[in-house]
């Protein structure tokens, strides 16, 4: 198992294939981000309310409910591990109408943030609990108008992503993290074998 993959290599490959500058496909701000982001180089700003992302990249986007009763924005729960990994979140990052994904997390990142968030990750895990038992259900009556059910196969979907994110969190995120502290003091991925940071 690989504690940390380094995704830019082939985010840039493959941004380069398309006919669409970097700087205007990633044009989400690091203040703006979503708090429930899993550290890492990618992460979503300001979203729009759509919730088309996990149609691409269902193991790696999550939407959160700011809006209510409806979608609100959409954030990354788990950083791509390998190259198919990375393609599915790209391609995620490119339906979101206004560009709020960015990939310069490394940037911003530190070691003293990433053991922040993860002190800090029973909040997350609190609310992912809450509202996959919410858009898990087949009735909302305190909805509204976003009750419809219509909508409920995509409500349905997006529960099972935070319910992906709730499994995630207990049995895999942390190995990735103190991989990924490595990366961050080290400029590396690990080796086999070689001591990783603790959070």
């Amino acid at each position: 198992m690989i504690d940390y993959w380094d995704p830019l290599p082939t985010a840039r490959r493959l941004v380069e294939s398309f006919n669409e500058p970097a700087e205007e496909l990633f044009t989400g701000r690091w203040e703006q981000r979503n708090w429930r982001n899993v550290p890492g180089p990618f992460y979503a700003g300001e979203t729009d309310s759509l919730a088309i992302g996990r149609l691409d990249a269902a193991n790696h986007i999550c939407y959160d409910d700011d809006l209510g009763g409806g979608f609100g924005s959409e954030f990354i729960y788990r950083q791509p591990a390998n190259e198919r990994e990375t393609e599915a979140v790209i391609h995620g990052c490119r339906l979101e109408l206004y560009r709020g994904y960015n990939w310069d997390g490394n940037d911003h990142w530190t070691t003293e943030t990433v053991r922040g968030w993860w002190r800090d990750r029973s909040r997350v895990r609190q609310w992912a609990v809450a509202i996959a038992a919410d858009w898990g259900a087949d009735t909302h009556p305190h909805w509204g108008y976003n009750a419809d059910p219509r909508y409920l196969g995509h409500y349905h979907d997006a529960a099972q992503g935070h319910r992906d994110f709730v499994a995630y969190l207990d049995d895999g995120l942390e190995a990735y993290l103190r991989g990924y502290l490595f990366w961050l003091e080290q400029q590396r991925q690990p080796r086999p074998g070689e001591a990783l940071p603790h959070l």
